[in-house]
C-alpha cells in the first residue's frame, strides 16, 4: 500500500486526537487544582473551562510542552548544552581563544561594569 495514501487516510484523525487530548488535559488540570490548591494555598476551586484557559495561557507564556527539540535546539540557534556551539558561536569562541589573559580580564571587567556588578578583586 502506498504510504502517502495511508497518511491522507489518517490525516483527519490528528485534529480529533489533539482536541480530545486538550479536553482530557483540562479535566486533569481541574482535578489537580481542586484537589490540592484550595486546601494548600486557600485558593478558590476552578471550573473546567478555567482549567482549559489556564493550559492555553501556559502554552502562550511558556511555549511547547516538550513536543520536540524546541526552538533553541534548531540549527542556527547555537544549541543549549555546555561545549556545544552552533554556527553563531564559532567567531566568539575564536576571538576569546585569541585573547591574552589581560584582554580577557579587561573584557570581564567591562561586562561586570555594564551589568552593574562590582569589579572583581583578584
Amino acid at each position: 500500500m502506498n504510504q502517502r495514501h495511508t497518511y491522507r487516510k489518517r490525516f483527519w484523525m490528528f485534529p480529533i486526537f489533539g482536541f480530545a487530548a486538550a479536553l482530557l488535559l483540562g479535566a486533569i488540570v481541574r482535578w489537580l487544582w481542586n484537589a490540592i490548591l484550595p486546601e494548600l494555598l486557600n485558593t478558590n476551586p476552578i471550573s473546567y473551562w478555567q482549567a482549559v484557559g489556564l493550559i492555553v495561557l501556559c502554552r502562550i507564556l511558556f511555549g511547547n510542552f516538550g513536543g520536540g527539540p524546541g526552538r533553541w535546539r534548531k540549527p542556527g540557534f547555537g544549541g543549549g548544552f555546555p561545549g556545544e556551539g552552533g554556527p553563531g558561536f564559532g567567531p566568539w569562541r575564536n576571538k576569546w581563544m585569541d585573547m591574552t589573559d589581560e584582554d580577557r580580564k579587561k573584557f570581564r571587567q567591562e561586562m561586570r561594569r555594564r551589568c552593574g556588578k562590582p569589579p572583581e578583586n583578584e
